[in-house]
């Protein structure tokens, strides 16, 4: 089970094997001794498949059925699908046995192709486990933590660190159990990503990043992983050692809206004291909040926004990739409910914006932030903008990027990250550039 759950199906053999075999049944279908009748059935079938396909594309989101602007690649690729699927069922009357059977099998090798087209279309599940929520990483063996090693360098890392020849080309990824010791707080085991540097003898201690993803979604860090591995190559092995953190809970079907409360749990009760004490514990890395970075896409970029605002004393960075103008803004009217217990100014005062204005003058010195998104995705072009202009406002070294051509999916995240840990990379100490 587990290698079937590890399979991987963004760019890979099995992703191009199914759609292989969609195509395939399609021509099984359509190879037959000439029917008019079947023929104007087959149209009809395919044509009122692509409209339904069509209709919900649409409809998402002319109504915002799915709390973000689906792009046009969504609409094409759910189109597609759904005219595979009309055509396969208009071919069952009056057919075959084995006819039968090959539209039976078309209807579920169409829904298959279509969730891969989409699924690679934004990058975010690269394997099959991890698109039901299952990431199946392996439980990491951690260096010593050093704790005789663990304050801020005098001079920057870049300047003094000596990379050895047996280092690593590339850094480790894997999973630990981060428990909700004081916030009661039932998370999924977060991913821990190790840069090459950190995987040598005599290590230095390193800047950290605590990493949360959208919702749904799951504490996966091949991306983050993915982008640091480059950075690493051109800067001796340095990176930041990153836990991705899970903030919305063991079942990974709500969310929390980066609050405590009574029906949820304590999620930033979690992120903020189980998991950076946890760090402190079982990583070697800097204490000094200059070098702790708290970053997050979607869901997670608003709680990171959140976060930052509300601990700056906890983190002197922060990245917010795609994030939400505020956490609980795809379902205010229920997060007021539900977690604020319908307190609207209760509600109100967690809004990062809010929380930055109401700050004591001062609060945020030495403090860098950086709010991106994609160029193709207007709700959340447009909340960047806003939490970044009040992030400017109280003195936060604040920069916004958009990520040209990137909608709401994996290129915006790669590319927003790149983005951040180009900002912060002299900030940490980690290059020499400025």
């Amino acid at each position: 089970m587990s290698a079937i759950l590890e399979l991987p199906i963004v760019n890979s053999p099995a992703m191009w094997i199914i759609y292989l075999v969609a195509v395939a049944l399609t021509i099984t279908l359509l190879v037959r001794d000439p029917d008019p009748k079947w023929f104007v059935r087959a149209s009809i079938g395919a044509v009122a498949g692509a409209l339904l396909g069509m209709g919900i594309y649409f409809a998402g989101n002319l109504l915002d059925l799915f709390g973000v602007n689906l792009p046009l690649m969504v609409g094409v690729w759910t189109t597609a699908m759904f005219a595979g699927v009309g055509l396969a069922i208009a071919s069952f009357p009056d057919a075959k046995p084995w006819r039968k059977v090959v539209a039976s099998v078309a209807i579920l090798a169409y829904l298959l192709a279509g969730a891969a087209g989409i699924n690679a279309f934004y990058g975010l599940n690269p394997t099959l486990g991890s698109v039901f929520g299952d990431v199946e990483e392996a439980q990491i063996s951690l260096p010593d933590s050093n704790p005789d090693n663990r304050a801020a360098p005098a001079q920057p890392l870049a300047a003094t660190w000596q990379a050895p020849s047996n280092m690593p080309s590339v850094g480790e990824r894997g999973s630990a159990p981060i428990p909700g010791t004081e916030s009661g707080f039932v998370a999924r085991d977060a991913g821990i990503y190790l840069p090459p540097a950190a995987l040598v003898d005599n290590a230095p201690a390193l800047p950290v990043v605590i990493m949360m993803m959208g919702y749904p979604g799951n504490p996966d860090g091949t991306i983050i992983s993915d982008v640091l591995d480059e950075f690493a190559a051109k800067n001796n092995g340095l990176a930041p050692i990153v836990i991705i953190a899970d903030q919305l809970g063991a079942a990974g079907v709500q969310d929390p809206a980066c609050a405590d409360s009574a029906i949820y749990g304590n999620a930033e009760t979690y992120i903020t004291t189980d998991v950076v004490n946890w760090a402190n514990t079982n990583l070697n890395v800097i204490k000094d909040p200059k070098y702790w970075t708290i970053a997050g896409y979607s869901n997670g970029g608003g709680c990171a926004a959140k976060y930052g605002a509300k601990h700056p004393d906890l983190f002197k960075n922060v990245i917010s990739v795609s994030g939400e103008e505020f956490p609980g803004s795809e379902g205010a009217d229920a997060a007021t409910a539900d977690i604020y217990g319908g307190d609207t100014t209760a509600f109100e005062a967690s809004k990062p914006i809010n929380i930055m204005k109401a700050a004591p003058a001062g609060s945020y010195s030495g403090m860098t932030a950086i709010f991106t998104a994609g160029s193709e995705d207007p709700t959340f072009a447009a909340a960047a903008t806003a939490v970044s202009q009040a992030a400017e406002a109280v003195g936060i070294a604040t920069t916004l990027f958009l990520v040209q051509g990137a909608d709401h999916g994996g290129d915006a995240v790669s590319g927003g990250l790149t983005e951040g840990f180009d900002v912060l990379y002299p900030v940490l100490g980690l290059s020499t550039g400025t």
